[in-house]
């Protein structure tokens, strides 16, 4: 049906009550207007009074009864004149969490498919205090060409309401199903009928609004209902996807339904990342508490699926137990119940290629490392580390990141890779895996895969994701190990819309964050904050204030992360190995990177042995520090060094051997610090922590040093791991406090490389072999007499 002919049979009465748009408005029968109903012309638009026919424009000032008014009309439009549109954002009310602005975008915007060419086209809609919707912003510019109109069908819009505050009554009405008052008038439920109702084949469901965070369910059943109706709406369809269990009664805490595209295990799977994921709370209620509305791909016809809901065939029986008791996998189009095991994101075939080509490699490198969880007798997660990954470990396993990119995006590869920083500041590879799943098990797993292979050295800290599964996995295996997360793209997520509109809020919040110098101040702040903004019962902010110590920059400088940005590094691999990268290429890919990583470590090395950075003082410290350090690390040293000259530094107080300095720049009394110096043993420290976090002295401190006439800086401040011999010999500041316990990594991954190098270095020729096994003779001889 072409789109005139769409006009003709369309009748008015059949338009949903939030738009109603005749074919022309202008003049009834009996010679009065017609306007479309729910659509108000503001009467000081005269310009626009002509346009009564359904090719009115959208402009800023028109109003709708509905957002879905809105919508509606903004499609058909988009329909006359050649492109799509899809839903975009929302923004919703602090103080009741209902909707208060819509965003309607042309379907090509953005650029997450290759189909998409980050179109500028949208509408949106804000509510005002009368209830009513009025367009506040529109563009009408597209970067693309257009199709002809009748080259584009309208889709059916599913009629929704939008989501309603909480009720006071004690079961919620923010749910998929009815609300208490639709059940019964009493405002009670008959939990027996509700029981009968859930294992009848076809069941009754209300779709209450787009999916958000906070949604609640009475149970997983109601839950998958209400994803299912709200895609068809949408235009796509819903698979079950993972499950978490508890540790201590093996029931489900956590569910997670999938758009029917998510993955590639299909053909028809394009890795759709869109989905939706419930959990359990003490009460037995169900939670969203995480989801995604993006989709890569087209949308289907929307269809409506609120009047029925098909259940699983031979599911029926299993519902007396609730969703939750049973695990389900789509088969021939519908979904067969399956015992608990776990499912592996990583493709049946990666295995074998995998294991052959570690043992191979065992094969050549003796330090090669490599395990595989098996769960009921299936493969699950996969972890690797060869030879120089674990040497690696030994001298800059400190400070780690765990990358885990592939859960942000359409990967269809979940390979993590622990990353550490090396004496050039360059990333270095400590080993890699591949994770079956975000269970908490899968991750614990392959922490303690990781640990085993690194001679069970735990880091002082791991920068990783913020998820619940995460944070819990890395308490149970590094119980020592200060993790650390960013929040900026959950605070998009939760507060964007605050900060967007509200810049005075932006910089108040920016500056409790980064400039809080104590917990006391910090707590102020945050309590000032919370309060001049309406902000205490905002769930997200309350947890973020009980995780305050992994992201708060006052309680994180004080613990060293070699510098690692709390946004992470650049991937690794860079760009050889992609999100899509085939599993015939994974390996040579692998490898290449890796080879291009050694490469460019070879050549700060090259450079720190044989080139000599030029010295801008005449401070003895200088000089002593362009001998010890790399020529990226001696950089950093240099720049804290010249700055410390534009500083002035004032003798607070003595007490005893220890003098406080306070240390502010010249001319900015704002900017200022407070040092610590004991002369007994030259132990200094300052209030900005830049050497607990980054291991190299701040210019505050560098300046009481020249204050107090230290020539030379003590060893115990000129870490080994960023000199220019970290990665040979033994540690020289052993004395510094550590046991052998905690030197033996070290020493023995030194050794195995050293003897690495000497091995290929005396296999070379016969000559060379007699003269290095001699060597190595005489060398294990004079061992021997030691002891």
């Amino acid at each position: 049906m072409n789109i005139e002919e769409f006009e003709n049979v369309m009748p008015i009465r059949a338009l949903p009550s939030g738009l109603s748009i005749p074919r022309n408005y202008s003049h009834r029968e009996d010679g009065g207007d017609i306007r479309p109903e729910g659509l108000i012309i503001p009467r000081n638009n005269s310009h626009r009074e002509d346009e009564g026919d359904i090719r009115l424009e959208p402009y800023v000032g028109l109003e709708f009864d509905s957002a879905e008014g809105a919508q509606e009309f903004y499609n058909i439009y988009a329909t006359r004149n050649g492109f799509r549109i899809r839903i975009g954002q929302l923004y919703r009310s602090r103080v009741d969490g209902s909707v208060i602005s819509r965003k309607y975008v042309c379907s090509k915007e953005g650029f997450q498919t290759n189909t998409r060419t980050g179109c500028p086209a949208y509408i949106r809609v804000q509510k005002d205090d009368s209830g009513k919707w009025m367009l506040a912003n529109v563009n009408m510019e597209h970067n693309h060409d257009l199709e002809l109109p009748g080259e584009i069908h309208p889709p059916r819009i599913q009629r929704k309401s939008l989501p309603a505050p909480r009720s006071s009554v004690g079961v919620s009405n923010r749910t998929g199903i009815s609300s208490v008052e639709e059940d019964s008038p009493s405002g009670t439920i008959d939990r027996k009928r509700f029981k009968r109702e859930e294992v009848q084949e076809e069941t009754s469901v209300v779709v209450r609004g787009e999916p958000y965070k906070g949604l609640e369910f009475n149970s997983a059943l109601e839950a998958y209902k209400y994803y299912h109706v709200y895609a068809a709406s949408v235009g796509f369809k819903v698979r079950i996807g993972q499950l978490f269990r508890s540790k201590k009664d093996g029931s489900v805490t956590s569910r997670r339904f999938v758009c029917s595209k998510e993955g590639h295990q299909h053909p028809s799977r394009v890795g759709c990342s869109a989905f939706l994921r419930i959990q359990r709370q003490a009460s037995g209620r169900w939670v969203v508490d995480r989801l995604d509305m993006e989709h890569n791909h087209a949308m289907d016809c929307p269809v409506d699926a609120s009047g029925t809901f098909t259940l699983p065939k031979g599911f029926r029986e299993e519902l007396g137990n609730g969703l939750e008791h049973t695990d389900l996998v789509e088969a021939n189009g519908g979904f067969s119940p399956v015992g608990r095991g776990r499912r592996s994101n990583i493709g049946s075939e990666w295995y074998h290629v995998l294991i052959e080509y570690f043992q191979s490699r065992q094969a050549e490198d003796t330090g090669f490392f490599y395990a595989v969880e098996a769960d009921d007798g299936k493969c699950m997660s996969v972890f690797w580390a060869d030879g120089r990954s674990r040497f690696a470990c030994s001298q800059f396993g400190d400070a780690i990141l765990l990358d885990t990119t592939y859960r942000r995006g359409s990967y269809s590869v979940p390979l993590a890779c622990f990353v550490g920083v090396n004496h050039h500041r360059q990333p270095v590879l400590l080993g890699c895996a591949l994770i079956a799943d975000d269970s908490e098990q899968s991750f614990t797993w392959v922490f303690k895969a990781w640990l085993r292979a690194m001679s069970g050295r735990h880091p002082l800290s791991i920068t990783a994701d913020q998820d619940k599964t995460i944070q819990q996995s890395i308490a149970e295996v590094f119980p020592g190990t200060h993790h650390r997360f960013s929040t900026c793209q959950k605070m998009e997520e939760n507060l964007g819309a605050l900060f967007s509109i509200n810049d005075e809020f932006k910089y108040e919040y920016q500056t409790c964050i980064l400039q809080s110098q104590t917990a006391n101040e910090f707590d102020l702040s945050w309590n000032v904050l919370l309060s001049k903004y309406n902000l205490k019962e905002n769930g997200w902010l309350k947890e973020m204030y009980q995780m305050r110590k992994s992201w708060v920059p006052l309680y994180i400088r004080g613990t060293f992360f070699a510098g690692i940005h709390v946004d992470g590094m650049k991937p690794f691999f860079g760009n050889i190995l992609n999100s899509q990268t085939p599993l015939n290429e994974f390996i040579l890919r692998y490898e290449k990177g890796l080879e291009q990583r050694q490469e460019e470590e070879k050549k700060e090395d090259f450079s720190s042995f044989n080139l000599q950075p030029v010295l801008h003082t005449k401070d003895p410290i200088e000089e002593q520090c362009r001998r010890l350090y790399t020529i990226s690390m001696f950089k950093v040293f240099q720049k804290e060094l010249l700055e410390c000259y534009s500083y002035a530094g004032i003798k607070l107080n003595v007490e005893g051997a220890i003098s406080r300095y306070l240390v502010q720049k010249c001319g900015n009394g704002e900017e200022s610090k407070t040092v610590a110096f004991n002369a007994s043993n030259l132990n200094i420290s300052c209030s900005c922590k830049m050497f607990e976090f980054e291991g190299i002295l701040c210019r505050h401190a560098l300046k009481v040093f020249q204050i107090v006439n230290i020539r030379e800086l003590p060893s115990r401040y000129v870490l080994h791991r960023w000199t220019k011999n970290a990665k040979y010999g033994i540690l020289r500041d052993v004395d510094s406090g550590g046991s052998y316990q905690d030197y033996k990594p070290l020493m023995l991954w030194s050794l195995r490389e050293e003897a690495r190098n000497y091995i290929e270095a005396g296999a070379t020729s016969l000559e060379r072999y007699k003269v290095a096994f001699e060597i190595m003779h005489e060398g294990r001889r004079n061992l021997s007499w030691q002891n």
